[in-house]
């Protein structure tokens, strides 16, 4: 009997050491180590063009606008020839700051044909929007709400970049996209922030569509599925193939920041590199 009970002692003794380290990992390691994904697009992408994309950064009181330094060095020193950022700067823009060293870090980042970004969901709300957009456009980005640009390559070849309004929150609209193509496009890129409207524009010409929100569900533990929310449900993260034949992909970036719980675990922070 006795042998039992110290067994029993020395099993739950490891489970709550074991249980200690994961949270301390989850808590205050993973969300603040960045993987750097590269993604071979194999789908006519512009040769010997680098796009970096992230995606909600979402700053707040557990990751700050200093913790975000790391993340400006990284990109740099992956040289993008675009940088796409797909949405929610902060977590709640009524409750953090300051704005100015967070433009300060934006506007460092070096991209030779531009900085572009869209709207999330928490880029709205009691003067989110005003203040996304001043924040973004002070540090050299180009917001684009159902809009495009083009971007003409060094090979001469020209590159269509749009950007949609939020799913959730704002007034996402394809038709003044689609005037906008031209028909010699090479390329032709779609930024969203939730991926699962991604459904909604597969046929409309887009090789290429790019969204955030999901966080990559956050945490992953072995043998349950990752917590989902509205609209990434279906595309939670990484590459997707949006018909058959591959031309048509989706990509969905997991996150700088954390929602809701500053959690991570085995869903790293991350930098998406697209050739």
């Amino acid at each position: 009997m006795k042998s039992f009970i110290h067994r029993f002692f020395a099993v739950l003794l490891i489970l709550s050491i074991t249980v200690t380290i994961i949270i301390y990992y989850a808590v205050k390691i993973e969300p603040y180590t960045v993987t750097i994904n590269n993604v071979n697009l194999n789908n006519n992408f512009p040769e010997n063009l680098k796009i970096i994309q992230i995606s909600d950064i979402q700053i707040s009181e557990n990751y700050q606008a200093s913790d975000f330094q790391t993340i400006i060095s990284q990109i740099n020193q992956l040289s993008p020839d675009i940088f796409i950022f797909t949405g929610d700067l902060y977590e709640n823009y009524s409750s953090y700051g300051p704005e100015e060293e967070l433009i300060q870090l934006l506007a460092g980042i070096s991209a030779a044909y531009g900085k572009y970004a869209v709207w999330g969901n928490r880029d709205y709300g009691g003067g989110a929007v005003r203040r996304f957009e001043k924040i973004m456009t002070a540090g050299g980005f180009q917001v684009l709400c159902n809009e495009g640009v083009h971007i003409m390559l060094n090979n001469g070849e020209r590159l269509f970049l749009a950007g949609l309004d939020d799913s959730l929150m704002g007034s996402p609209n394809i038709t003044p996209i689609l005037s906008q193509m031209k028909e010699d496009d090479a390329y032709r890129i779609l930024m969203l922030h939730e991926p699962d409207a991604a459904d909604l524009y597969a046929d409309y010409g887009f090789e290429l569509m790019l969204a955030g929100h999901s966080h990559g569900g956050q945490v992953n533990l072995p043998f349950l599925s990752s917590p989902t929310t509205s609209m990434a449900e279906k595309y939670q993260k990484g590459l997707y193939d949006m018909e058959t034949s591959g031309k048509i992909k989706l990509y969905v970036n997991s996150g700088i920041g954390t929602s809701h719980f500053p959690i991570r675990f085995r869903v790293p922070p991350e930098i998406t590199v697209l050739y």
